[in-house]
């Protein structure tokens, strides 16, 4: 039995993941769903990590599951997508957020579930659109480069934010501006080459992180 169970789905690749903490150390299982804790539980890790979970497709994972464990002395970690999610949520309750993406949600920089959700592709379980808080971070990173103006910056947000999880990419979201005038032609142009050899994922640095703490503890 290893020391830690991992639920890791698009934020990070498995192979990336097991790189920074060995699968000597940690069982890396699927998006963690309703009732997934509970068999975790009785397995009795030194540790839980959170990362990705399901949101929409099925029952997401509740708090009372995280509580019990907790109850249980496993350390519960949360990062990235669900786990900064329930990280904040159950900070105060002993569970344990790393990262940018729960530090946000913690200061009331983003609320909703949806801000980490994504759409993936059932077999590969790898995403095929991509996250507002990417994305916010992403244009924000623009700003600061001179690639687009603060107003560029904050109709680009507000135009992801109109769109449904599942379909919102960053082609989809320059398409719409551009075609609604909200942005001009060149703007597209600068930020689609920019965001072709600039783009950065903070759900998968915080995936990083997260792990990175873990194999730390655990050592020690």
């Amino acid at each position: 039995m290893q020391d830690v169970i991992v639920y890791l789905g698009p934020s990070l690749n498995i192979e990336t993941a097991k790189r920074i903490l060995p699968e000597s150390v940690a069982d890396y299982r699927p998006p963690v769903r309703r009732g997934d804790l509970e068999e975790a539980v009785s397995e009795r890790p030194k540790a839980i990590c959170i990362i990705d979970g399901l949101f929409f497709q099925d029952c997401s994972v509740g708090h009372r599951e995280i509580l019990a464990a907790l109850k249980s002395k496993i350390s519960v970690y949360g990062s990235s997508s669900m786990g900064a999610l329930r990280a904040c949520e159950l900070d105060s309750f002993g569970m344990v957020g790393v990262g940018r993406i729960y530090e946000m949600y913690r200061d009331g920089v983003i609320e909703s579930d949806d801000e980490v959700a994504l759409a993936c592709d059932p077999f590969s379980n790898e995403a095929v659109s991509d996250a507002l808080v990417d994305m916010r971070i992403n244009f924000e990173r623009a700003f600061r480069s001179g690639v687009i103006t603060g107003d560029e910056r904050d109709i680009l947000i507000k135009t992801a934010s109109g769109i449904y999880y599942p379909n919102r990419t960053y082609r989809r979201v320059l398409k719409d501006a551009k075609t609604n005038d909200e942005i001009s032609g060149e703007c597209f142009e600068r930020l689609t080459t920019y965001l072709r050899t600039n783009s950065f994922s903070q759900k998968e640095e915080d995936a990083r992180e997260v792990l990175r703490v873990v194999g730390d503890i655990i050592k020690n």
